[in-house]
């Protein structure tokens, strides 16, 4: 009887050597915690569709950061929650809204050993829940632009390191770069979220941020999810107006999107594990049909695989502590 030569299995016999030979690890740094920050809050408020996760007071945010920073991830995202919408979302640029206070107050904190990255969109601070000016029940890319240099630069003021257009309007990475530069703060990196997609796993999120839209869809300014090369002339055009990060969101649906864009772009790929994704998984564990901790980090691995360099996820820092403890 003749046996095989090779033997793949030598390596992976024991859990040392199983670590050795694993090709892409997913580290604390590679995370961003996104963090949603609420003007009303006095204490945490849990987010029913997200098991685990509250919206914050400003002091409440302090806190959680000093715990992920504790497990090396070393950035946030934030996500504000006015105590006043309008039509136009005037509440997204104001020098004292909820994102500027809390900007200042974690760089006053943590200074360069944080990241603090800001989602610049309208959409949590119109009153209607789109991401844009509304004009005859259709959303205008030109005005919204305007509004989103106000937003970036306030922000940037503020102290934040990256300004995170997710509006997807056109254009956004242009105006913005330039509103930034002529504001004096060409230092100031944009993660363009360039190919964003009308997706189903928004719904945890848009309850957390008190942002569903109340008349209609976005399906005119996001992605349609049949598309992929949509999705790398979006990117390109990011590129061309100055993105220093590039999004792709969702995650798990798209990575033939995040690995196409890995083998096309030279700058970082940030890909969103978003909020439908994290309860999915959440509600699966409750339930004792997966580990939990394990579905998490394959889930992680295979993102970072397809070629994203960042992850942006609400399991940061549950990650940041398995990691440290192995």
């Amino acid at each position: 009887m003749s046996y095989p030569a090779v033997r793949m299995r030598r390596l992976r016999r024991t859990s040392a050597l199983r670590r050795m030979m694993q090709k892409v690890n997913v580290l604390p740094t590679d995370l961003i915690y996104p963090v949603f920050v609420d003007e009303h809050a006095r204490a945490p408020v849990p987010i029913t569709f997200m098991p685990s996760y509250s919206r914050l007071p400003i002091r409440g945010v302090i806190e959680e950061v000093s715990h992920i920073i504790e497990q090396g991830v070393k950035a946030v995202i934030l996500f504000g929650i006015p105590s006043k919408k309008d039509e136009k979302g005037s509440a997204a640029y104001t020098a004292n809204g909820i994102v500027q206070k809390a900007v200042h107050r974690l760089k006053k904190e943590y200074g360069d050993e944080l990241a603090v990255i800001t989602d610049v969109c309208l959409c949590e601070y119109t009153s209607h829940g789109h991401c844009g000016v509304v004009n005859d029940g259709e959303i205008q890319n030109d005005p919204t632009l305007e509004i989103l240099q106000k937003v970036a630069v306030s922000h940037a003021q503020a102290g934040a390191d990256i300004v995170a257009p997710s509006g997807m309007m056109d254009g956004q990475v242009k105006f913005i770069r330039e509103a930034l530069d002529d504001g004096g703060f060409n230092q100031v990196g944009i993660m363009a979220y360039s190919a964003k997609y009308a997706s189903s796993f928004y719904g945890p999120f848009r309850e957390a941020a008190e942002c569903a839209p109340k008349f209609d869809d976005r399906k005119s300014y996001q992605m349609g999810f049949g598309n992929l090369n949509e999705a790398l002339r979006e990117i390109e055009l990011d590129v061309n107006e100055g993105a220093d990060i590039i999004m792709i969101k969702p995650a798990l649906a798209y990575l033939d999107i995040i690995h196409a864009a890995s083998l096309k772009f030279n700058l970082p790929i940030a890909a969103y594990n978003v909020s439908g994704e994290y309860s999915m998984v959440k509600a699966a564990a409750q339930n004792g049909w997966i580990d939990e901790k394990t579905a998490i980090l394959e889930i992680l691995t295979g993102i970072k695989r397809a070629g994203a360099d960042l992850i942006v996820t609400y399991f940061a820092k549950d990650v940041g502590t398995w990691l440290n403890k192995q």
